[in-house]
């Protein structure tokens, strides 16, 4: 499935309408891996899913310290969103100081993870993939696998 945003307030719904189309998985966490290339929306969709969530503090991108985690209010779905940027990894290997395995073990985690073909190797099928492109006039395309 792919959704055309013309602007942010249409890029805004879409997250919140696929934030509200996710249910927690009773084994493991659940896996949303983001691609796309720089500045085609991924920490825009990960702000914007987070706050369809509720969570009211400031989303910012996790790109220098990796990894973000985040309350969520409502814990009847998710308990936690774990946003990773892995731009600046090289391996899947990296993430083990993050303690991947073990977020990854927990149902209550929701894991929004920005640029999963550089940890390929560690990663378990993700649960959703979305993919983003920036267009020339200014619109995002958001496709769903």
């Amino acid at each position: 499935m792919e959704i055309i945003a013309r602007n942010l307030a249409e890029f805004e719904a879409e997250a919140s309408r696929f934030a509200g189309s996710l249910t927690p998985s009773s084994q493991n966490a659940m896996l949303v891996t983001l691609s796309g290339e720089l500045g085609a929306g991924k920490t825009a969709f990960t702000k914007a899913v987070a706050r369809a969530l509720g969570v009211e503090e400031i989303v910012t991108s996790p790109t220098f310290v990796l990894e973000k985690i985040y309350l969520l209010p409502d814990k009847k779905l998710f308990k936690r969103l774990i946003h990773i940027d892995a731009y600046r990894l090289e391996k899947g290997a990296d993430l083990i100081p993050l303690c991947f395995d073990k977020l990854m073990q927990d149902s209550g985690n929701l894991i929004l993870l920005e640029w999963p073909e550089r940890v390929a190797d560690a990663l378990l099928v993700p649960s959703k993939k979305v993919f983003f492109t920036a267009r020339s006039d200014g619109s995002r395309s958001i496709s769903y696998d």
